[in-house]
């Protein structure tokens, strides 16, 4: 052990190189015979100092070479090979800097020892020793775990995580689940981990309703690999999982197929539509805000929150009762085409070619929005998504729904959690939201109310508690607000023109290269107190994927709300069989 605290053996892997310029930020190293480098590896040089104390140097190769020192032609390297012409074959590597101890930046000496860091001096070179709560994401290249910060996770110094890469690649959505297991179930949180919840959307087939279900896939070395980060490999033991109504259903019966216990229906009734003002939420899309008809849309909302009266599961309007989300377009179309209620309706100075494009737009939404917005299903049976009255982790599963109603379902359920979270006025406890797509949710062009949201959660969220974990394929398309409050950054497998893109310049030229080449399960993190993203592989997951990995769960997590108020309600057992009843 040096008097800095990096551990120092006799014996170097390399020296620093003479004939490239070594500054305090970025140097080469010359390989020694025998030894070699890899990128991610983790180095530690030392520069003597007169009169002061010598000052230690530590940092990760960024790139590697190798040349023949010797030959002066391409084709002297087959003159080499056949031992006609001497050389000699040498290594060298890159080396950016990540910590300077003590922060005297003088540059390193050419011919100055370069060792391997490992232990404690690994550690102080890439910050671990200062992290009071680190949170395990995974192994890296040299087998030993990388950490984050948590004070940039939970809003104490930042928040909020953005997470870049190919579709069905990339696994953004398997790092997001895994990272919020490892916040959990790791001890950083103390004792607010028991409170702290965690908000998914579905998006993407049924994978994500078996978090609470062991994977049976699960094996002794996965096992040893959560281990060696300090995690229990099992499942999320407190699930949730809400799903839409299925089309045509008076019953409301939850649309999913592979999953027939412990899930509820969401809906909306209609008084809570019009009482709640979400009709904007119906012109979600970014492109509704750029027409005309916007000022439509808050006067005829106005109009609704003000006039509708509940009415045996429907609403009334002037005496009129309307008993499905259907009749009330009907009935609000009825009155702009009606010339003496229109102005009440629309505004006196809206155009009657405004007034038609916004009914166009409400009555293509009829088929989308009419199995999520009810007159006909009890007011008094559970059916809102909170997550301070679910589990630890709710599942709003939006994958068999169409695109419009799926804006409707993020843009009211984000609103209304965040409203909750404000009406609270206390960071605690921590509420984590996962969102797929969000390019589609906050693009970089237009508004829309769901953006403004999102972009609310961004940039206030911090202070109320609510961190966003928010994954695209195209970091470029997403509302540069968003990405540039996220305090973490997570770049999987990249499309060769979007690794072009300015907004991945936090990525080394060698990164940026490899992130064409990363295979699933690889991912660059960028954090604010590393200089360096650091590449990781996270450990195959531990809940099941896909109902086909799905082991059997705890017995207390088969009940549905519906379920647990009324034990005879079987929920979900369309198709099923007794073995399906949860008792």
């Amino acid at each position: 052990m040096t008097d800095d605290g990096f551990d120092a053996p006799v014996e170097g892997v390399g020296r620093v190189l003479g004939t490239a310029d070594a500054t305090p930020l970025q140097f080469w190293a010359a390989v020694s015979p025998g030894s070699y480098l890899q990128l991610d590896d983790v180095v530690v040089t030392r520069r003597e100092l007169p009169d002061r104390e010598p000052v230690t140097i530590a940092g990760v190769v960024t790139q590697v070479r190798a040349r023949h020192e010797g030959a002066q032609f391409d084709s002297d390297v087959f003159a080499i090979a056949d031992g006609t012409l001497p050389a000699q074959v040498q290594e060298a590597a890159e080396v950016t800097t990540t910590r300077v101890d003590p922060e005297f930046y003088v540059p390193p000496t050419p011919g100055a020892v370069v060792h391997r860091a490992e232990g404690d001096a690994r550690a102080r070179a890439l910050h671990f020793d200062r992290m009071e709560r680190r949170i395990p994401m995974g192994m890296g290249r040299d087998g030993v775990p990388v950490y984050l910060n948590a004070d940039f996770l939970d809003g104490t110094r930042g928040a909020h995580v953005s997470i870049s890469g190919i579709s069905g690649v990339a696994t953004k959505t398997s790092f997001a689940t895994f990272l919020l297991y490892s916040v959990f179930r790791s001890g950083v949180l103390g004792g607010d981990a028991v409170n702290a919840k965690a908000l998914i959307f579905n998006v993407k087939g049924e994978d994500l309703l078996f978090l609470d279900h062991p994977n049976a896939r699960l094996d002794d070395a996965t096992r040893a690999g959560y281990a060696k980060l300090g995690l229990d490999a099992g499942a999320f033991p407190d699930v949730r999982v809400y799903a839409p109504p299925r089309v045509g259903d008076s019953s409301g019966t939850p649309d999913v197929s592979s999953r027939l216990t412990g899930v509820d229906s969401f809906y909306w009734t209609l008084a809570e539509f019009c009482a709640d003002r979400l009709l904007p939420y119906v012109f979600a899309d970014a492109d509704d805000e750029r027409q005309q008809y916007t000022m439509v849309v808050h006067s005829v909302t106005a109009h609704l929150a003000r006039y509708a009266q509940p009415a045996d599961g429907g609403v009334s309007i002037d005496g009129v009762r309307l008993g499905g989300y259907a009749e009330l377009v009907d009935h609000i179309v009825e009155q702009l085409n009606d010339d003496e209620t229109r102005s009440e309706w629309a505004g006196s100075a809206v155009g009657l070619g405004t007034v038609n494009a916004f009914a166009r737009r409400l009555i293509g939404s009829k088929k989308d929005l009419g199995r999520l917005i009810r007159g006909d299903l009890a007011t008094r049976r559970p059916h809102s998504i909170n997550t301070a009255e679910s589990a630890q982790v709710t599942v709003v599963d939006l994958h068999n729904l169409p695109d419009r109603a799926q804006r409707f379902v993020v843009g009211v359920t984000l609103r209304s959690e965040f409203e909750r979270k404000e009406k609270a006025g206390t960071a605690k406890p921590l509420l984590f939201v996962v969102l797929d797509e969000l390019n589609k949710y906050a693009p970089r062009e237009g508004s829309s109310p769901i953006k403004e949201v999102l972009l609310d959660i961004a940039e206030r969220g911090r202070s109320l508690g609510v961190v966003l974990v928010g994954a695209q394929q195209t970091a470029s398309e997403v509302e540069r607000r968003i990405v540039t409050n996220s305090a973490i950054r997570v770049v999987g497998r990249l499309d060769p023109a979007e690794a072009s893109r300015p907004e991945y310049g936090f990525l080394p030229p060698a990164q940026r290269q490899r992130a064409l080449l990363a295979k699933p399960g690889t991912m660059f993190v960028n954090q604010p107190d590393i200089p360096v993203p650091l590449c990781l592989e996270f450990p195959f997951p531990a809940w099941a994927t896909r109902v086909s990995e799905a082991g059997r769960p705890p017995s207390q997590t088969l009940r549905s709300i519906t379920q647990t108020a009324d034990p005879f309600a079987v929920v979900g057992s369309a198709g099923g069989n007794d073995d399906d009843i949860p008792f």
